[in-house]
Parts: structure tokens; C-alpha cells; sequence
């Protein structure tokens, strides 16, 4: 299944134990805030660890993600009732608009091609207020992560609350100029198995800026590790920091296509 552990209820707590509070969720959290109070979208929330987190520090947060499934798990999270959850993607999003919004663990590198990617750049535009911040996560392709995808380098066992355990690992499928595909095994300790495929975009620094200047951002920072280090660190990071300008003119929304969001 494409995505599966955002979208099988039966790996959603494999991802859960795997991915705890990190200094990733620190780094978004901190950007946050920088300025008390302000309106939040978190787009591609997942299962809502940050989301949660980000109410809990006096934000008014809507977590946005397509998946059903990773939204039941976010709603059954201590404290959801704070968050606004909404089914969909940002096309879905009509009258709101926001002070931040947020792409966390490389949610832009899961769209794939220029036209999604733009599409979804303008659509943000459109949401945030002007001078409102867009801030978004890619790994820069210099580093090369996916060369580490390998059975014998990515294979791990995850413990889960109940006390079993997942064995999982990662293997590259296909690489095509920028795009990864790349597929995740698991086994339960029952014997039962899933697996789940996905591509990345690993677009170039110079692809970044071109892309979110287009849609008509200011870029204020690149990072290149989540102590805010320059471009270059290990982490093999692009952090990006962007606002929307205040001369630009969002698309008229009779262009705005997509179904409202379904929030609950």
C-alpha cells in the first residue's frame, strides 16, 4: 500500500513508537513560537504529536492531512479537543486564514511533480495572511540519505505499548533523476506482514527558492540541521523559513479548486 503508515490503522502505532517528540518537533515548535497566540496550519499532520503540541503552547492549530486513518489516531491523542482536525489537503482549505503554516517531516518531498508543488506553494499563499510564515522541511539531496535505505543499514525493531515488537526495514526501488521510490517492510510478531511504498523529490537549494519565491514568498532563512546550522551540516537538511509578501496577490478563488475540508 502506497503511504501505508499513514493509512493502515495497523502500522499507525508502528509509526507512532518509532517517531517520539525529537528535536525535529523542538525546532518547528520553537519557530512557532517566536510569536505568542498565532493561527496554525499544520499541513500533513500525521498523527498529531506536534499538532497537540503546538495548542498546548497557546496556538490556535488546525491539523490538516488526507489520510483518515492517521487523523483517528491524532484525534485519540491527551488534549486533541484543542486542535481544529480537518480531512484534505490545502486546495480544501476556502475561507480560513492563517498566521504559520507548517510542512513537517518532508511532507513537500512526498509532491512529486512541479505542478503539485506549485500548485500547493500558491494555494498556501493564498491561506496566510500577509507576512505570514510558511515553514517546511527537505533534505538536501547532497547528502544522499537514500543511499543509507538498505536492508542491512535501516533494519530496526520497534517496540510497541503493549510490550510486541515490529521487525522493519527499508529498501530503494527505483531511483529517476530526483525521485526515490522506496518500499518498508514490516513484521509483527504474529507473522503477519505489511508493506508500504512511497517516492520522494529531493529538490536542490536553488529549486527551493526559485519555487517558493514564485508563489510569492520572501525567503528569510535556510537552515541545514535543526539547531538552526548553516546549510551544509550533517543533518543534510534545507530548513526553510519564508513569508508572504505583502505585495502579493493571492490567485482569485474561483480558481481554487478542491473540496472543502472535512473538520470535526
Amino acid at each position: 500500500m502506497e503511504q501505508a503508515e499513514f493509512r493502515d490503522p495497523r502500522l499507525i502505532p508502528v509509526y507512532d513508537a518509532e517517531y517520539g517528540w525529537s528535536r525535529i518537533d523542538e525546532f518547528f515548535l520553537s519557530v512557532a513560537t517566536e510569536t505568542p497566540a498565532v493561527r496554525v496550519l499544520d499541513l500533513g499532520c500525521g498523527t498529531g504529536r506536534l499538532t497537540v503540541a503546538l495548542a498546548a503552547a497557546g496556538h490556535r492549530v488546525t491539523g490538516l492531512d488526507p489520510a483518515a486513518a492517521s487523523l483517528a489516531a491524532a484525534r485519540a491523542k491527551p488534549n486533541a479537543e484543542a486542535v481544529r482536525w480537518a480531512e484534505g489537503t490545502a486546495a480544501c482549505v476556502q475561507d480560513e486564514r492563517f498566521d504559520l503554516v507548517l510542512m513537517t517531516r518532508h511532507v513537500a518531498q512526498f509532491l512529486i511533480s512541479d505542478d503539485d508543488w506549485s500548485a500547493t506553494l500558491r494555494q498556501l499563499a493564498r491561506v496566510l495572511v500577509p507576512g505570514g510564515r510558511l515553514v517546511f522541511d527537505s533534505r538536501d539531496p547532497r547528502a544522499r540519505a537514500w543511499e543509507q535505505w538498505t536492508p542491512q543499514e535501516s533494519r530496526s525493531v520497534v517496540v510497541l505499548p503493549d510490550g510486541s515488537t515490529v521487525e522493519q526495514f527499508t529498501e530503494v526501488t527505483a531511483t529517476s533523476g530526483e525521485v526515490v521510490s522506496f518500499a518498508t517492510h514490516f513484521r509483527f510478531d504474529d507473522g503477519t506482514t505489511r508493506t508500504s511504498t512511497a517516492d520522494l523529490r529531493f529538490r536542490s537549494l536553488e529549486q527551493l527558492r526559485a519555487s517558493v519565491t514564485d508563489a510569492g514568498f520572501v525567503i528569510d532563512d535556510v537552515y541545514g540541521g535543526w539547531e538552526r546550522q548553516p546549510v551544509g551540516a550533517p543533518d543534510g537538511e534545507f530548513l526553510v523559513v519564508a513569508r508572504r509578501s505583502t505585495e502579493h496577490r493571492p490567485p482569485d478563488p474561483l480558481l481554487v479548486t478542491g473540496e472543502p475540508a472535512v473538520i470535526r
